[in-house]
């Protein structure tokens, strides 16, 4: 079942690269790097789950949080990009 969950979680990630250098929009690789941050966090919850240690989970809330920060700034970059552009 492990093994199942974590091809599945390179699967995503695999897609979300793929995604995130194609675009063709900004929005598109906005979605993307959001897809990429959560399957960080899934990885970082897995990896607490398979090991026992909730160290991890700590490394997950970390990575929420930044993840969270960047999608906002990111988003406000294409904002004033676009409002510069029209």
């Amino acid at each position: 079942m492990n093994g199942v969950l974590i091809g599945l979680l390179a699967l995503a990630m695999l897609l979300g690269a793929i995604r995130l250098v194609r675009g063709p929009t900004d929005a598109d690789r906005i979605v993307a790097f959001d897809l990429l941050s959560a399957c960080a966090i899934a990885a970082c919850v897995l990896a607490a789950a398979l090991s026992g240690r909730v160290l991890y989970l700590d490394v997950a809330l970390g990575v929420a949080l930044v993840a969270f920060v960047g999608t906002l700034a990111w988003a406000r970059a294409v904002e004033k990009r676009g409002a510069r552009r029209a």
